[in-house]
């Protein structure tokens, strides 16, 4: 049980630090470039990729012995693409206005290189709550990256934080932090500064 417990840890240090998806796989940044001016609509999109990659990561695990090997990636796809349907349900019934500021974002997490990495990296060789808990791991990386990213757009951008605002009236907004290329910019800061800290991690070891 404790080395259970010991390996799970390890999966989730996995992917949210040491093997972050976005800034060290550098993969699922096409969302991350474009919803990530507000911190609400990085919030709504980073938990939508997480209940997706965890429960299909989950499923594929449990079907994973039952899959002809030579339809494996088309039913990865259908088991996608079934939670991506349940998400964007969700968010047309429940919270049209954010479905419409995600636009086509939600449909394309059917294509998401996070989710398919899990399912062909992990989830095909490994038991269904090890891959429920890979994916949700980095589901959860991913998230904080987005977060981490709209916090500096959004302030710089607009003034505020979850729509609410923080910067006095006098402040200047930079309109270019509410474009594709702030999200650029600052998601390079991270992977730099993350990427910069890897020699001195390697040197502890």
């Amino acid at each position: 049980m404790a080395s259970n417990n010991k390996a799970r840890k390890k999966i989730v240090l996995q992917q949210i630090i040491t093997e972050n998806p976005v800034i060290m796989q550098v993969i699922g940044i096409c969302s991350a470039l474009a919803v990530t001016n507000r911190m609400l609509n990085s919030l709504i999109m980073g938990l939508a990729l997480t209940f997706t990659t965890a429960l299909s990561s989950f499923t594929i695990s449990i079907l994973r012995e039952k899959t002809p090997a030579h339809i494996r990636m088309m039913v990865q796809v259908l088991i996608i693409s079934f939670y991506v349907i349940l998400v964007d349900i969700f968010l047309q019934a429940y919270m049209p206005e954010m479905s419409k500021a995600l636009g086509p974002y939600v449909g394309l997490i059917i294509t998401n290189c996070i989710i398919m990495g899990r399912a062909e990296a992990f989830a095909i060789n490994n038991k269904p709550l090890d891959s429920l808990i890979d994916g949700a791991a980095a589901g959860i990386g991913y998230t904080l990256i987005l977060l981490a990213i709209a916090l500096f757009r959004e302030i710089l951008g607009f003034g505020s934080i979850f729509g609410f605002r923080i910067m006095p009236e006098s402040f200047t907004t930079w309109t270019l932090m509410i474009m594709p290329p702030g999200a650029f910019f600052i998601l390079s800061l991270f992977m730099w500064w993350r990427k910069s800290k890897l020699p001195d991690e390697e040197a502890k070891k």
